[in-house]
């Protein structure tokens, strides 16, 4: 049996990632796996992807974000991509360096008013300035990961080094890549160019305005284009 293992986009949480990918996943007759962030982000992510291929079953690997790029990382790793049959990337962030990318941008001012102005007042900030479900779903997972490293979490992934269109190109996997061409964060360029790169790759839209108060639609989204970067193979 194919296992899916999925993990969030940064402050997020495993939550989060269980209704993007569990319906789709669980439709499809496969185990789901959503990782927890950990204060030691991307290592720790790795490590127990690893563990679960350890086991011997084929997986699908995948997240949301920073999430799709790490699991991209992972797949792109030749001792690795003999038990990837496929990889889920929602909203990819950006390609090599952060940059100046607004997804990057906005985890250091998140950390920054967190370690500065305290979780209360940052999360008071953020709801009065978001729409009503993404308010309410970051006040939910910045509150439960706070305790657990959140500030490190996302200056990891502030910092994050994703993988280059070179890398991406070395994809042995198929890979199914999710935009949301109303995402300000996100740049749906930056997926629809890993589509471009990766030997056996589709793209598919969800608009953030439909998927942000029914996350399953994103992940549908993603796993349709995944079969279809199969069935292009």
């Amino acid at each position: 049996m194919t296992t899916v293992i999925v993990m969030p986009g940064t402050g997020s949480d495993a939550d989060y990632a269980a209704r993007v990918f569990g319906p789709v996943a669980r439709a499809a007759g496969a185990l789901i796996e959503c990782l927890e962030p950990r204060a030691d982000l991307v290592e720790s992510y790795l490590t127990r992807i690893d563990a679960i291929a350890e086991r011997g079953d084929r997986v699908i690997v995948g997240g949301v974000s920073i999430g799709a790029a790490i699991a991209v990382r992972w797949a792109c790793d030749a001792a690795r991509a003999a038990q990837c049959d496929g990889v889920l990337a929602a909203l990819p962030p950006w390609s090599g360096p952060p940059g100046d990318c607004l997804a990057a941008l906005s985890a250091r001012i998140t950390a920054d008013s967190l370690e500065h102005e305290g979780l209360e007042a940052t999360v008071e900030a953020m709801v009065s300035t978001s729409p009503a479900w993404l308010g309410s779903e970051l006040s939910r997972s910045w509150r439960a990961l706070h305790p657990r490293g959140l500030v490190a979490q996302l200056r990891a992934a502030s910092t994050f080094v994703g993988p280059t269109l070179v890398d991406v190109a070395g994809l042995t996997a198929p890979l199914g890549v999710a935009v949301a061409p109303d995402d300000p964060l996100h740049d749906a360029d930056v997926g629809r160019s890993w589509a471009q790169a990766a030997p056996r790759a589709a793209v598919a839209e969800a608009p953030l305005r439909e998927f942000g108060p029914a996350e399953h639609l994103l992940g549908d989204a993603c796993w349709a284009a995944l079969a279809a970067a199969r069935e292009g193979s």
